[in-house]
C-alpha cells in the first residue's frame, strides 16, 4: 500500500499540473477534468491509508503504544495525512470555483496557492515514504 499511495500522490502532481495547463490556455474543460481527478486521487490516498492502518492495527498489533516505531509511524503518518484531508477540501471548493467560471488565465491566485500547497504535500510524502517504510 506505501508504493501505491506513493503512485497515487505522483500521479495527482501530475493532474494538478496538467488542470493548471488548462487553466493557463483558458481551457475550463481540461482545468475541471484535472482537478475532479486530482480530488479523486487525493480521496483513494486517504482510502488506502485508512486500510494500511487497518492492516496496522489489526494484522501487526501497531499501536501508538508500540513502541517509538508505532508512535512515529501513526504520528507522521496521520499529519500528513491531516495535510491530505486539508488540501482535499481546498481542492474540492478550487473546483468548484473553477465550474462557475471563477478562475481566468490572468487571475487565478487562488487556484496556485492550492497548487503548491498540493505539491508540497507530495514531496513531503516521497520524504516520509523514504524515511517511514525504506529506513
Amino acid at each position: 500500500l506505501p508504493l501505491i499511495n506513493t503512485l497515487l500522490l505522483l500521479s495527482s502532481g501530475a493532474t494538478i499540473t496538467w488542470a493548471h495547463w488548462g487553466l493557463i490556455k483558458n481551457n475550463r474543460k481540461q482545468l475541471i477534468i484535472g482537478l475532479f481527478l486530482t480530488i479523486a486521487l487525493g480521496v483513494t490516498f486517504l482510502c488506502c491509508q485508512a486500510a494500511e492502518y487497518h492492516h496496522a492495527y489489526t494484522e501487526m498489533g501497531l499501536t501508538l503504544k508500540s513502541g517509538a516505531y508505532g508512535a512515529t509511524f501513526f504520528m507522521l503518518t496521520g499529519f500528513h495525512g491531516f495535510h491530505v484531508t486539508i488540501g482535499t477540501l481546498m481542492l474540492i471548493v478550487i473546483w468548484l470555483r473553477s465550474i462557475k467560471g471563477h478562475f481566468t488565465p490572468e487571475h487565478h491566485f487562488g487556484f496556485e496557492g492550492v497548487a503548491w500547497y498540493w505539491h508540497f504535500v507530495d514531496v513531503v510524502w516521497l520524504g516520509l515514504y523514504i524515511f517511514v517504510y525504506m529506513l
